[in-house]
């Protein structure tokens, strides 16, 4: 299952982050505007940027002539927890907790289900401008070891 929200029709070469080494991807100007916090995403120009996720790095989105650090982004604030799902606010540890317990595939059933129905809003809401469905999966798979 995919989330035809963030679904891109043109594939963008990735990027390399030169503060971190990281493999980043492209993200739209859209996912920009709503996670850099005003006033600074009135500067956002139009531009082929791409996002660093590599939690040991400051730099957020990054182009050939402009980056933007981590503590400018909304989702990056101090005492903020780790989200698994930007769209229906469920962070890392609630759903880790639901592994641990047993719950989880409610909680999953309901992303999914949401996503189908076209209400979720990945590109707006999660920095990356991705669906977090892999994450749930990854975090799954994790949880077997």
């Amino acid at each position: 299952m995919s989330c035809d929200c963030c679904n891109s029709t043109t594939k963008k070469p990735r990027a390399i982050c030169s503060a971190c080494g990281q493999n980043c991807f492209p993200v739209s100007r859209q996912t920009m505007l709503h996670q850099v916090q005003f006033p600074d995403n009135q500067d956002i120009a139009e531009g082929d940027y791409s996002c660093c996720a590599s939690p040991d790095c400051n730099t957020g989105y990054f182009s050939i002539s402009d980056m933007i650090s981590k503590t400018r982004l909304r989702a990056f604030q101090p005492g903020r927890q780790a989200m698994l799902c930007h769209c229906f606010d469920i962070s890392e540890a609630v759903y880790q907790a639901a592994l641990d317990d047993g719950t989880a595939k409610a909680i999953k059933a309901f992303v999914v289900q949401q996503t189908k129905e076209k209400l979720c809003a990945c590109e707006s809401r999660n920095p990356s401008g991705r669906c977090c469905l892999a994450s749930f999966k990854q975090m799954e798979k994790a949880h077997e070891c």
